[in-house]
């Protein structure tokens, strides 16, 4: 019965934090050891020893593959990269719309267009070979879509996707036009692999309610794109690279955290709602930074070490740790993307984790339908006349 919980005497935490609303066979966060995992592999061994597509694999079909097997995903994918003529002649349009807030903004446009065109169904309407079917093509689509929004948008011609690139390198190059570094390539594979997936985040929360209705794998994907945006969930790399333009230098360090703290500010790219020790994402994306070098990754480093030291100092008993955001735009900037790239990227990769999450959601035909506790004025009460 709809709005059967009004009654409901049973309290949960604000945000539903801890609160278990399935279950999943896809990955786990287990915040107070510092560890995330993908099944039944830790996530930063794989982006230490996988490709993205493995991952993909992995995440999608259950298994890592063998060589065999990751030549024949490979093949699958490389050809779903190019876009339907519907949707790539409405870019420019899209991104001239879109001028002001982004091509984040102008993706969720993009992925609808893409499900209208590719004649999406309502996964609630289809079997699991034709969801998962959807799902790969509009993963492989995304990285065309932003990075073609992108250079729209700085008065540039789209890059069209090669089918012999990695799906990292592809990306970077679509980006840029030009064939990237394989250094650089794979610093920003393994940040992206780090970033599939992490437990009910929002976006991924998002994306399983919508599926939850039954709606098409478009719908889905642009809803947790739309949760993706918020600074609080994705927008917050670019953010935490704008706190080290802030201090600027060293002798600033100190004086600047202690200004920000006592006017009850956060800092952005430290502390996360789940680790209780420190960001295995930031641990491996530290070391990534540290291998490419350079002053900017030297002042990170003196910048990490002296807000820990100084949140120890006025919030004694409260660990606050870099998270994934800081070190992630250090890496990001050091491999040559443009700052309001950041977040796009980390979409790149999220989308097959909300892919993954969307098909094993549709599986289970049960809608997500929580309920709210009134607050408001006792009811019922008259209606006023019109005076």
């Amino acid at each position: 019965m709809d709005g059967q919980g009004m009654n409901s005497t049973v309290a949960v935490p604000r945000g539903l934090a801890g609160v278990v609303v399935t279950e999943t066979e896809l990955g786990d966060v287990r915040g107070r050891e510092g560890f995330y995992h993908y099944r039944q592999y830790s996530a930063v061994d794989l982006a230490t020893q996988r490709t993205f597509e493995d991952v993909w694999h992995l995440m999608f079909r259950g298994t890592l593959p063998g060589p065999a097997e990751r030549a024949a995903f490979a093949a699958e994918l490389a050809p779903l990269r190019r876009l339907p003529a519907e949707v790539r002649d409405a870019l420019p349009a899209l991104a001239r719309a879109t001028a002001l807030s982004g091509p984040l903004a102008g993706l969720r446009t993009a992925l609808s267009l893409l499900g209208a065109s590719a004649g999406f169904r309502p996964v609630y309407d289809l079997a699991p070979g034709r969801r998962a079917a959807d799902a790969l093509a509009a993963c492989a689509a995304v990285p065309t879509l932003l990075t073609a929004l992108y250079r729209l948008g700085q008065g540039l011609a789209p890059v069209e996707p090669r089918e012999d690139l990695p799906y990292a390198a592809n990306y970077l190059y679509m980006l840029t036009g030009e064939e990237p570094d394989p250094v650089r390539a794979r610093a920003v594979e393994r940040y992206l692999i780090s970033t599939v997936d992490h437990g009910f985040n929002a976006s991924t929360f998002t994306a399983r309610v919508i599926a939850s209705t039954g709606a098409d794998v478009a719908a889905c994907l642009t809803g947790a794109v739309g949760a993706l945006s918020g600074p609080l969930h994705g927008g917050a790399p670019s953010r935490a690279l704008d706190t080290l333009d802030a201090i600027g230098t060293a002798d600033r360090i100190g004086p600047w955290i202690r200004e920000r703290v006592a006017a009850g500010e956060r800092i952005m790219g430290f502390g996360h709602p789940v680790y209780r020790t420190e960001d295995p994402r930031s641990r491996m994306l530290r070391e990534i930074a540290v291998q490419l070098g350079g002053p900017l990754v030297d002042f990170a480093v003196q910048v990490e070490a002296q807000v820990e030291a100084i949140l120890a100092e006025l919030k004694p008993g409260r660990e606050l740790h870099t998270n994934v955001e800081f070190y992630a735009g250090v890496v990001m900037e050091l491999c040559g993307l443009p700052r309001e790239m950041f977040t796009p990227t980390f979409c790149v990769a999220r989308v097959v984790g909300w892919s993954a999450n969307i098909l094993e959601q549709a599986a289970d035909s049960k809608i997500i339908r929580p309920a709210a506790r009134y607050t408001g004025p006792t009811p019922p009460q008259p209606v006023p006349p019109v005076a």
